[in-house]
């Protein structure tokens, strides 16, 4: 997600916690990494960040206050814990660490992992390069609009981006440039209603086709082409147009 300086940054942080933790962070259309646009609105939207995550409340899924629950498995929760290890070893600042998380009583074996924030990520560090698929959000700062830009497209996946702005200049010029399959703007999750196509671009595109919408009935359907005429339609002479209905 991008946030340029003119944006709702209360909005972007409301939509960064779901967006991020939503499932656990385990879902396709999660997203993982926040590309503040200057030091100052990265700034200000960590100290939004901290406080909400903070109160997140983590539990079992019988725990009808819970807003986030486990991983899938042990082995997903050691992969995200050995992410988080590798970002802090790489120098990215750990603001948050979800490693720390300690479950209720009853639960100490489940497959937890606290909500993490991790700042000053840079794009050689594996928790941009990879989807770390669990409840980490990176953020990735850029000095402009244009160097946010570059970073997005400089990446080989292209599944899903969105951008918070107020400005609407700024919002057509990115969704049009930029080289992601679904773009959102001011929605943090930019998943379209199904008669639309769904997939992303570059390596985050299998096959020829997207899902849903028309190229979703394209794929399931076989083709026939039927040129026809009835003799009561002839006209005197010959004719050399192509030949038509009417």
């Amino acid at each position: 997600m991008v946030i340029l300086p003119d944006a709702d940054l209360d909005q972007a942080a409301n939509a960064l916690m779901g967006a991020a933790f939503g499932s656990a962070g385990e879902r396709c259309m999660a997203i993982s990494v926040a590309v503040p646009v200057t030091d100052a609105v990265a700034d200000a939207l960590v100290a939004r960040l901290v406080p909400m995550m903070e109160k997140l409340r983590v539990g079992p899924a019988t725990d009808r206050t819970a807003e986030m629950g486990p991983v899938v498995s042990d082995a997903a929760r050691k992969r995200i814990v050995n992410y988080i290890g590798q970002g802090e070893a790489a120098g990215a600042k750990i603001v948050l660490d979800g490693r720390r998380f300690v479950p209720s009583q009853g639960h100490e074996n489940g497959y937890f992992v606290g909500p993490t924030l991790l700042d000053h990520v840079t794009p050689d560090m594996s928790v941009w390069k990879d989807e770390i698929f669990g409840p980490v959000l990176s953020v990735v700062r850029r000095n402009t609009y244009a160097e946010a830009v570059d970073l997005v497209q400089a990446h080989e996946y292209a599944n899903g981006v969105a951008i918070f702005t107020r400005d609407g200049d700024a919002a057509r010029a990115f969704s049009h440039e930029i080289e992601v399959g679904m773009v959102g703007v001011n929605v943090p999750l930019p998943v379209p209603m199904a008669f639309h196509s769904f997939g992303g671009w570059k390596q985050s595109l299998f096959g020829d086709h997207h899902m849903h919408g028309m190229e979703g009935v394209r794929f399931y359907t076989r083709m026939k082409a039927i040129t026809t005429r009835w003799p009561t339609g002839v006209r005197s002479g010959p004719e050399f147009a192509m030949p038509t209905l009417g």
